[in-house]
């Protein structure tokens, strides 16, 4: 069996092991079920070619990463017990961090990320969650989100790392990051996995457009020029591809009304077969190598895989024609099928459409072969298991740190002084300090959806982390008194206005995730603008807006002495006070544009009207660290 012999080429191992498949076997290579789903009898009868853990799904509540080891080996070893032994490909949601897994670290999302407009930190980034997957045993993530948010009422907002398609372009440095850097940049296309147990595949998704849909509808319609499509949200995946990503995810959207799990002409016309690397003048290390051959087609090698029941949703309602669903989605090109739950009917289904002649044997070879390079550029053949000792990376300090210095990094400076008046920031770090609002102290708002849970959980109950209020504690000189109350009253604020040399409120929005987090309106909600007002009229204050996106801040500026724009920073909440009592700068830049009204929306950077934004895209007020 020449495929399972290390020394023979790559496409000799694929061709073999594919010519002694019978149709049972490609069929489940390519299901992707649920882990709850995926017992040792399940994964043997049927094949099963990969298992994911949807957000929340996890072995036992808080469970530590050798029961994730244990799981996932479990799997394996069904796999391994098959007629051909293939290696099951576990994949999981890696958005921000491992966030399903109890003490992980929990990064900046995205959109504080861009604002860093540091690729190379991404890439970090990138490696250090990659240990933190291994740890547990998973080979696979579902990251990065490359989507190029243009309307922030879109409830994934937050998983873009900005409106710019330059700026996402770059921060696609994650992927060598997850996967390692790619050798040899002229292997542009082909799914590229470094050797050993320290890295892990990637996905960029939501591929494509997913962005730009109408008022920022998840999962809804873009509507846009092929030309714009391609100019704005399709140049991420070229980056991507170019760094040798290995899957790619198929969005939920439609594009002109066509869906994109059934968009033949740009999942297999444009993606697999013709994808154009377009050259631009700022080139990094990978690029400039393929200057040379930068008018030349590049294809896509690796595998492209469904969103969660995304072949249901190709009709209205949801699964009311599955036998339809399964021929448009595997016929425009999709390879692995996300089914959680309905793995037998898709099987079947599949199988039907198979022998009838409807879908061709050929797209079914193209699909296993794909899914196939890439389990074997994993090295998954040859070292199927997990390795246990790794358990140590998840949590570390040394990741832990490099979180917190992307919350350093990813702070905007929005405000600081009021007019004719000095700056406010860098905070003192003496006197009483008055500290309030609802997300102070409060872990799980801080990190946002995708932690834990798929919504996110508010609370500090959740995983180990440090909140802001924490990090001010330890910010300040000992013996400084600070004072927390969460929404302190009129007659409170009144009493000790003289006692307290300024305040710190720290508001903003409640985890959500996808659907749940689309939002029309866009206001901080209550009981934030009441704390603002009463704390900031009787209080010098400065505001930290912990939020997925810009939210309307206008009619609160004027009251305000600071303003800041956290972002969803994720467990190390002390990178803020990091900055705010001056031990490091303000550096980070607007990766969006900062609206006045939601009446403005869309409004990104170039637009006509964005000259009337209220912060433009790319401001942030720069500061010195404090001399103590």
């Amino acid at each position: 069996m020449r495929y399972k012999d290390p020394t023979q080429p790559l496409n000799t191992r694929i061709d073999d092991l594919l010519g002694r498949m019978t149709l049972a076997e490609k069929i489940g290579q390519m299901s992707q079920i649920e882990r709850e789903n995926a017992t040792a009898d399940v994964v043997s009868k049927y094949l099963v070619g990969s298992v994911l853990s949807g957000g929340g799904s996890v072995p036992a509540k808080n469970a530590p990463p050798e029961a994730w080891v244990e799981m996932v080996n479990g799997m394996q070893r069904a796999a391994m017990s098959t007629r051909l032994g293939i290696p099951v490909i576990y994949g999981i949601d890696a958005v921000h961090g491992h966030g399903n897994v109890y003490k992980a670290t929990i990064f900046p999302h995205n959109v504080g990320l861009g604002c860093t407009r540091e690729p190379e930190l991404a890439r970090r980034i990138g490696a250090a969650v990659a240990l933190e997957v291994r740890a547990t045993g998973i080979p696979y993530v579902f990251a990065p989100c490359v989507a190029v948010c243009r309307d922030p009422r879109w409830g994934r907002c937050y998983e873009s790392f900005s409106e710019d398609p330059e700026v996402v372009r770059d921060m696609t440095a994650i992927i060598s990051g997850f996967q390692g850097e790619i050798p040899d940049a002229t292997d542009a296309g082909r799914p590229y996995v470094a050797p050993g147990h320290r890295n892990v595949a990637a996905c960029s998704k939501h591929y494509v457009g997913d962005g730009g849909t109408t008022k920022g509808v998840n999962e809804g319609n873009t509507v846009a020029s092929f030309h714009d499509l391609m100019a704005v949200h399709m140049p991420p995946y070229y980056n991507a591809v170019i760094r040798g990503v290995s899957t790619v995810m198929v969005s939920f959207s439609s594009w002109n009304g066509v869906k994109m799990h059934a968009n033949h002409f740009l999942v297999t016309d444009h993606l697999k077969n013709r994808l154009r690397f377009r050259a631009r003048s700022r080139l990094d290390s990978i690029v400039r190598v393929l200057q040379a051959i930068s008018n030349e087609w590049m294809l896509f090698q690796g595998f492209i895989i469904s969103d969660w029941q995304g072949l249901d949703r190709i009709t209205t309602p949801d699964h009311a024609d599955y036998l339809l669903s399964i021929k448009l989605g595997i016929l425009a090109g999709i390879d692995m099928v996300m089914i959680p739950y309905t793995y037998t009917e898709f099987i079947d289904d599949l199988t039907l459409l198979v022998r009838n002649g409807t879908i061709p044997m050929s797209r079914i070879d193209d699909a296993v072969r794909r899914i196939l390079r890439v389990k074997f550029t994993m090295g998954l053949f040859d070292h199927p298991y997990a390795d246990a000792s790794l358990a140590g990376e998840l949590g570390k300090q040394e990741h832990r740190d490099l979180a917190r210095e992307a919350v350093r990094k990813s702070l905007v400076l929005l405000k600081n002084g009021k007019p004719g008046a000095g700056p406010m920031l860098p905070l003192p770090k003496n006197g009483a300090v008055l500290v309030a609002g609802s997300h102070a102290d409060d872990l799980g708002s801080q990190c946002g959806g995708w932690t834990i849970t798929w919504q996110g959980l508010t609370g500090n109950n959740l995983t180990a982390g440090t909140t802001i209020l924490d990090g001010v504690r330890r910010a300040v000189a000992p013996g400084t008194d600070v004072v927390y109350s969460e929404n302190p009253d009129a007659a409170f604020l009144q009493q000790n206005r003289a006692r307290f040399g300024y305040a710190i409120v720290v508001v903003g929005e409640p985890p959500y995730a996808e659907t749940f987090g689309d939002n029309l309106n866009l206001t901080i909600p209550a009981p934030g603008p009441d704390v603002i007002r009463n704390v900031c009229g009787a209080i010098k204050c400065v505001v930290v807006l912990v939020s997925g996106r810009p939210l309307v801040v206008e009619p609160f500026v004027d009251v305000i002495d600071a303003l800041v724009a956290a972002w969803l920073p994720g467990t190390e909440g002390q990178g803020v006070s990091d900055v705010l009592f001056g031990d490091y700068g303000f550096t980070g830049k607007l990766s969006r544009t900062w609206f006045r009204s939601v009446d403005q929306l869309p409004m990104n950077v170039g637009d006509a009207h964005c000259e009337d934004a209220l912060f433009p895209f790319g401001f942030g007020i720069e500061t010195q660290p404090a001399t103590y």
